[in-house]
């Protein structure tokens, strides 16, 4: 992707968005996206806007690095990333496990969905090793103690407890009084999803309000305690790790862990991914902030900097396909002149308030732009842009109490 038409000098120093806060600009710069077919035949295409839907989840794996002679270079057996795990589609993927030693790297989504597919084929007879550098919230099901997380977690008093980006005065004392009681419910929770994890000594550092905020939660594949507990999955901790002919060797150990595969479940590069989208080196420098910083979208949808562009799905929510859909409609009921944006400096002012947010909750984690924990906010916001009533329940006690989820947003439509 290459914007012409405007220098990219003019474009850094525009005090609105795109020249004048419209979502085609002037009319004096365009997008020209040139692509390539699997021939290799190029053409180039010309756009007035372009929206980015390419997620941060595909494209570029994130493989750790290892030292020379200590890679995957130096193993016998093969050695892929769960993207290529799934591109095999299901009869492909059993039968390359069937009967093998497989090794999985990583514990969230995609590692403990894969390490419990082989479980399932392999049974204790060869069973899967899972290597854990980071403890996760790995839950059985939304339910604790008998009561829905739902409802400590996605209610508008739920977001009372807790500070969110630019609140005023009342809200921000109000939510400094009632820390104690998200503690209260946290530990709730906790008391109840770590019964399972205690027995393999899977307990995270971090607490399970942290790991909803950073989206680093997830709920379980069916039977994977069950698995643990029968010796089909077989859980190594170890921060660090190294290949050797034989498998995965651990700092410590005299002998390495046999493997046939290896599978690595460490999630993908988004930032270069989307970086790698652009041919200029200042879009690309700017385009996903940097180390230090969240990723800079306005609304988790405009960068401030790169006009006539969106991105959709970038941030992550406990619910991205219908966060994703809010978020079209936005950009929809943009383009179609419904609103303009605020000043560039308006939109980073807002953008610096929501990095404030996530590495006050997220820690280590605020670069993953998660919403999750404050979607209604997240989602009012959007409405009221699109001249929508944020309030979609019925009654004080069900709008103040009840769980918001995709049901409440059905047939929103922009004025």
């Amino acid at each position: 992707m290459e914007y012409v038409g405007v220098g990219e000098e003019e474009v850094a120093a525009w005090e609105d968005w795109a020249g004048c806060g419209e979502a085609f600009g002037s009319g004096d710069g365009e997008w020209q996206l040139t692509v390539a077919d699997v021939d290799g035949l190029m053409e180039v295409h010309k756009a007035d806007f372009v929206i980015l839907c390419i997620g941060r989840f595909s494209g570029v794996p994130n493989i750790p690095t290892f030292p020379v002679g200590k890679g995957p270079e130096v193993f016998d057996g093969k050695v892929i990333h769960s993207m290529e795990y799934s591109k095999m589609g299901g009869k492909n993927a059993r039968d390359m496990i069937k009967d093998k030693h497989v090794t999985v790297i990583g514990y969230l989504r995609s590692a403990v969905d894969i390490a419990n597919e082989c479980a399932n084929v392999n049974g204790t007879e060869k069973p899967c090793t899972m290597v854990v550098r980071t403890k996760s919230w790995i839950i059985p099901d939304y339910y604790a103690w008998g009561v829905h997380i739902s409802n400590f977690y996605l209610t508008r008093f739920a977001e009372l407890l807790i500070h969110k980006p630019g609140e005023g005065f009342l809200l921000n004392m109000l939510a400094t009084v009632l820390t104690p009681l998200r503690l209260i419910f946290s530990k709730f929770v906790e008391s109840y999803y770590s019964i399972a994890m205690r027995k393999h000594d899977m307990v995270p550092d971090h607490s399970f309000f942290e790991g909803l905020v950073a989206c680093v939660a997830a709920i379980a594949p069916k039977d994977h305690y069950k698995n643990l507990e029968e010796g089909s999955i077989v859980l190594k901790k170890s921060k660090t790790f190294s290949f050797c002919e034989e498998g995965v060797h651990f700092e410590g150990e005299c002998t390495p862990v046999k493997s046939d595969i290896v599978i690595f479940g460490t999630g993908f590069n988004g930032d270069q991914n989307i970086k790698d989208m652009f041919t200029s080196e200042y879009f690309q420098s700017i385009v996903v902030g940097s180390t230090s910083t969240t990723v800079p979208l306005y609304r988790e949808c405009i960068h401030p900097k790169i006009p006539q562009l969106a991105v959709i799905s970038y941030s992550e929510s406990l619910t991205n396909i219908y966060t994703t859909e809010l978020m079209s409609k936005w950009i929809s009921h943009f383009m179609d002149g419904g609103f303009r944006l605020p000043s560039v400096r308006e939109m980073q002012r807002d953008v610096l308030e929501w990095e404030k947010f996530m590495k006050r909750y997220s820690r280590d984690y605020f670069r993953r732009s998660c919403v999750g924990i404050v979607h209604i906010w997240h989602n009012d916001q959007l409405c009221q842009d699109m001249g929508c009533n944020p309030r979609r329940k019925k009654g004080f006690f069900s709008e103040l109490f009840e769980p918001y989820g995709p049901c409440d947003y059905v047939n929103l439509q922009p004025k």
